[in-house]
């Protein structure tokens, strides 16, 4: 079960964060991963780091996913490449905080350029390859922020991510009857990095006390979800948002 030998996974935003472990597990399972974002010289770094860890086939790509004319071109590349695409990872997003009172129209701007239609453009343009050859699956990188309301300036990064949502669940309806399922992981507060340098060790604990786990997660809690929805035995799964939050969901 769970084997993507010789599958073509494309993971945008694969050089760091949830990404990188999306693209990690991929290429454990058998398939060859291309990694994708604007900054070529670190998804070249990451590329080498998986490789070197998995014994795959992985490879960078630079794309800027606000541009449909840079998505093509990399969806063009892949193709040329491999034949064809099977899975494609949107990972990227962008949170800015904002108090609902203090929200900067341009810093807004940006974040749903991003985050929903830096989805909706590869979903689209890598979605037609997967139509046409009637299998594929995409799968999203979403948060229980898009079902669930908090403060700390969290309005944009919410509505983004509620965007995201309703992308899959109406890509995943138009698309099911040629074979293309469509999903979105939507995780809890993860452990990553970046979380652990710029979030304040009380928040975190705070955070941690509110799970029903008592624990946050950590991007390896990520890696098994992906896995799962790219694989063929969820070949009947689509539509859905898989929380991989420690039951915050189950429980507000």
């Amino acid at each position: 079960m769970f084997n993507l030998d010789n599958k073509i996974a494309v993971v945008i935003g694969g050089a760091g964060g949830l990404g990188e472990h999306c693209a990690l597990a991929l290429s454990k399972q058998g398939a060859k991963v291309v990694l994708a974002s604007r900054n070529l010289e670190k998804l070249q770094e990451m590329a080498k780091k998986i490789q070197s860890e998995t014994r795959g086939e992985v490879s960078a790509m630079q794309v800027d996913v606000t541009d449909e004319a840079s998505v093509n071109k990399l969806a063009d590349g892949v193709v040329k490449k491999y034949g064809t695409v099977d899975i494609l990872v949107n990972s990227q997003g962008l949170n800015i905080k904002m108090l609902a009172l203090d929200i900067n129209v341009d810093n807004w701007d940006s974040m749903f350029a991003v985050s929903v239609r830096g989805v909706m453009l590869p979903s689209k343009v890598f979605g037609k390859i997967m139509v046409e050859k009637k299998k594929g699956k995409i799968i999203n990188l979403s948060s229980i922020r898009g079902a669930r309301g908090t403060g700390g300036g969290n309005t944009g990064y919410g509505a983004t991510k509620g965007a995201v949502d309703m992308i899959t669940r109406m890509m995943a309806a138009e698309w099911a009857p040629f074979g293309v399922n469509v999903n979105a992981i939507g995780p809890a507060l993860m452990l990553t990095e970046t979380i652990q340098k710029e979030v304040a060790p009380d928040r975190i604990k705070l955070a941690a006390d509110k799970s029903p786990m008592k624990r946050l997660g950590v991007p390896a809690d990520v890696e098994g979800a992906c896995v799962f929805l790219a694989s063929d035995e969820a070949d009947f799964v689509t539509g859905q948002i898989l929380y991989v939050d420690g039951g915050v969901t189950a429980v507000g």
